[in-house]
């Protein structure tokens, strides 16, 4: 998710980072080691969960919401 893979674009990388950045700034509890092994949404939606103690539902409301409209 947040992850470089290597080969990646500058623009990409870029993109990711922002998205990092956005998404430390709105669940402050997320480290730049926790973002950095972050694979897909389902493991952010987990920390989200586990780290706020919400509901599955809640979580995963919380996590699309902040995703709308952006590309990884």
């Amino acid at each position: 998710m947040f992850g470089f893979r290597g080969g990646e674009s500058a623009d990409v990388v870029r993109r990711k980072r922002a998205h990092m950045v956005e998404a430390q700034a709105r669940w402050p509890f997320l480290t730049h080691f926790d973002a950095s092994t972050l694979k897909n949404d389902r493991k952010l939606v987990t920390m989200v969960k586990e780290r706020c103690s919400w509901s599955q539902k809640d979580a995963e409301s919380d996590v699309r919401q902040w995703m709308e409209g952006k590309v990884f």
